[in-house]
């Protein structure tokens, strides 16, 4: 089943004149591990946005969770776990990670409406499967990256997502942690969640099929399954051939 299903689409920034991403089209179904690579100003973190409605498709037709995303964002980003690039917390934030990771049930709460033991039970669960038991009554300003990355994790997992978007969820992360988190995202994928993640490092994934995206000037240039050992090799050769070599 075809949780995500772009067809044609042209997106563009508010005030913006050109389109970021031109005439792409991307099929992802149920259980489908993704990783999405290409050079700087590719327009992955677009192609990440656009899904989640928060950049406006001009032309073609975008479809997530079964929803139109240009008619209904607002419950797309309720149903889609979404891990941003390079989020700060001010020191002083008072929130602690218990807090920021039962803040990712208010979509499915609602306004006013206080938490259930449901709801307790996903955040607990999230927190234990991201590893971070020992944080949940520190404050996230105090943290560092690493471990903001985690709870940033933890407050996604939290929301059961139909589908997890990460844009360089390891870039504050050692070797460890990334092998760590590689674990939880297969787990995901094996419970039918397709998982989506903008990389530069491809070191620790998954032996699980890769479904390879490979980005270029708005547009996919390589769109394919290949085993996770293959991901760099065809990353450099796509980036090659468009004139670009760096994978970052």
């Amino acid at each position: 089943m075809a949780l995500i299903d772009l067809k044609g689409i042209y997106t563009a920034y508010e005030g913006g004149d050109k389109a970021v991403i031109k005439n792409l089209s991307l099929h992802v179904d149920q259980g489908e591990y993704v990783v999405i690579g290409g050079p700087n100003s590719a327009g992955k973190t677009t192609l990440l946005e656009s899904m989640n409605g928060l950049v406006k498709i001009t032309h073609g037709s975008a479809s997530v969770c079964g929803l139109d995303v240009s008619r209904s964002a607002d419950e797309v980003r309720k149903r889609v776990g979404y891990v941003i690039q390079n989020f700060y917390f001010d020191p002083f934030t008072p929130f602690t990670v218990e807090q920021v990771v039962m803040m990712g049930r208010f979509g499915r709460l609602g306004l006013l409406k206080q938490p259930s033991k449901q709801d307790y039970e996903a955040a607990d669960r999230a927190i234990r499967r991201v590893g971070i038991e020992d944080l949940v009554h520190k404050t996230i300003g105090t943290l560092s990256g690493g471990q903001q990355q985690k709870t940033m994790i933890a407050h996604n997992l939290a929301k059961e997502p139909e589908v997890m978007m990460l844009d360089e969820p390891f870039s504050n992360l050692d070797f460890h942690a990334r092998e760590y988190l590689q674990g939880v995202f297969k787990d995901l994928v094996r419970d039918g969640i397709p998982t989506l993640i903008v990389a530069h490092a491809f070191d620790g994934l998954p032996d699980i099929p890769i479904h390879l995206v490979v980005m270029n000037s708005g547009t996919i240039t390589y769109d394919m399954n290949c085993t996770a050992g293959e991901v760099e090799d065809i990353i450099r050769k796509e980036c090659k051939v468009n004139g670009r070599c760096s994978s970052r």
